[in-house]
């Protein structure tokens, strides 16, 4: 006689990149194996994999490949707080005293921010609107490992951004033509037009949360949390 198989409860959210909703699952014992290995070992190149492989078991009917850095972000911190608990606690060092902090933070306060001039939108002339697309955990890893970005990566996560060129009467899909065809397009654009796709890089939602402490010579102080690393506890 086989062992049964236990049903895991599915919960849902909005992906804060485009408001679609995805529905996943808790961690198994097997995930959170996988998590405490990587924690464990400190190692960056780990902390990544452990991160795709437990958001993608997770996750039910949607792609991993189709998640920005910032949805993945989101995602983890919800299924870790549905799975072991909504809160972690954890100590930070005071820059000024040295001394050691106990903090708790509950996930559920952790937000997606948003920058009031972000757009995915760039206005190329008076006909043709540039769409992009948020990039994915692969495109940052070498930002994750700590890496300085070359200018040629900068320039590789660029092109995997650029969507689709549209007009009133077109659509041009970047991905029906090869990179000889993109890059002559990119080096055609204008400066100001490369101004506002930095821009767009720069004021990319970000998955943060400020926490406020008071060290033992009475200063307040703020310990910011962000990205993928800070969260992964």
């Amino acid at each position: 006689m086989a062992l049964p198989k236990i049903d895991l409860p599915l919960y849902e959210l909005k992906l804060p990149s485009n408001d679609k909703k995805v529905q996943y699952r808790p961690f198994t014992v097997k995930e959170e194996k996988i998590l405490l290995s990587a924690q464990q070992s400190k190692e960056n190149d780990q902390i990544v994999m452990a991160i795709k492989q437990i958001v993608n078991n997770c996750l039910i009917d949607y792609s991993i490949d189709d998640l920005s850095l910032f949805d993945l972000e989101y995602l983890l911190i919800n299924i870790r707080s549905k799975s072991i608990d909504n809160s972690v606690e954890f100590e930070i060092e005071d820059p000024d005293t040295q001394e050691k902090i106990k903090l708790k933070l509950l996930l559920d306060n952790v937000k997606v921010h948003r920058d009031e001039n972000h757009t995915n939108k760039i206005q190329v002339d008076d006909t043709y609107t540039l769409f992009l697309k948020y990039p994915n955990i692969d495109n940052f890893i070498d930002v994750l490992n700590g890496s300085d970005i070359s200018p040629e990566k900068t320039y590789d996560i660029l092109l995997s951004c650029i969507d689709k060129l549209a007009s009133a009467d077109e659509v041009y899909n970047f991905k029906d033509f090869n990179a000889k065809q993109v890059n002559e397009f990119i080096e055609s654009l204008h400066s100001d037009t490369t101004k506002k796709i930095k821009l767009f890089f720069d004021t990319m939602p970000k998955v943060r949360h400020e926490m406020l402490y008071t060290n033992s010579e009475g200063k307040e102080k703020t310990f910011t949390i962000q990205g993928t690393q800070s969260f992964f506890m």
